[in-house]
């Protein structure tokens, strides 16, 4: 979770959006969604990702050297910004279904064209299955309604989409320590990925990966020690044995 802070001045206000100014960084921007922290970015350093979970994130993908990623939810698109600045010879492709977000974050949150950085609006799982075979290093699920996951984003057919087009998936999840969303998602990423494990915190955020390829755990582990907020390893046959009798979600069904 993000740090504690001081209270932030409001900047902008549309609806259920809020813009705030961090007191304790004057160049840091949060973005509410509904009452929640969405994103948060730095104007004067892209790279600086003040979530725990995007940190995280950020790690998984540096270790299996993406540099080819859709990110499905955009926000202020902190952690495509991140990369790109990073890495400008890359691509990051944002899917942000809400033209509104976009509006506010370039108004408001410094979203800038930037070599490197595509930012669409429509629906991740739409763009995914529009896309050739093998055409991505991976692809990033961020996006919530209600503090949950989309389910048509996490079924066991859209996850198989995204198998198709990339050999690695991460999806942030927030749950409680019931982490029933958790296995959930877990057990639908199985379905098209061999190697499954998480990385996260006891309630809060945690994130899902699926791999075709063997995990780097060693190395994870490595940098989630070193990381403001360590976060936890779930190995693959941890989470088998969480995952054994839950069902995958499916498109057919609601939740």
């Amino acid at each position: 979770m993000p740090r504690a802070r001081s209270l932030p001045v409001v900047i902008a206000e549309h609806g259920e959006l809020v813009v705030e100014r961090d007191r304790r960084r004057a160049t840091g921007r949060i973005l509410r969604a509904g009452g929640m922290e969405a994103s948060y970015v730095d104007l004067a350093n892209p790279a600086h990702l003040e979530f725990d979970y995007m940190r995280w994130l950020r790690m998984v993908l540096h270790t299996a050297r993406a540099r080819r990623i859709v990110h499905v939810g955009g926000g202020a698109c902190a952690l495509p910004r991140a990369l790109a600045a990073e890495d400008p010879r890359g691509r990051q492709e944002v899917c942000e279904v809400s033209a509104e977000v976009i509006a506010i974050a370039r108004e408001h949150l410094g979203l800038r064209r930037a070599p490197g950085l595509h930012v669409r609006q429509g629906d991740g799982r739409v763009f995914i299955a529009s896309q050739p075979a093998a055409s991505w290093d991976a692809v990033v699920i961020d996006a919530f309604v209600a503090a949950r996951v989309p389910h048509h984003l996490v079924t066991v057919e859209a996850v198989g989409d995204v198998a198709r087009v990339a050999p690695l998936v991460l999806v942030n999840v927030v749950d409680d320590r019931s982490a029933r969303d958790v296995r959930a998602i877990a057990t639908g990423v199985s379905a098209s990925f061999p190697h499954v494990w998480a990385l996260g915190a006891q309630a809060g955020n945690t994130i899902v990966v699926g791999q075709t390829t063997l995990p780097s755990l060693d190395r994870i582990a490595a940098l989630a020690a070193a990381d403001p907020s360590p976060p936890r390893v779930t190995t693959p046959e941890r989470l088998a044995q969480l995952t054994a009798t839950t069902p995958a979600p499916r498109d057919a069904e609601t939740r």
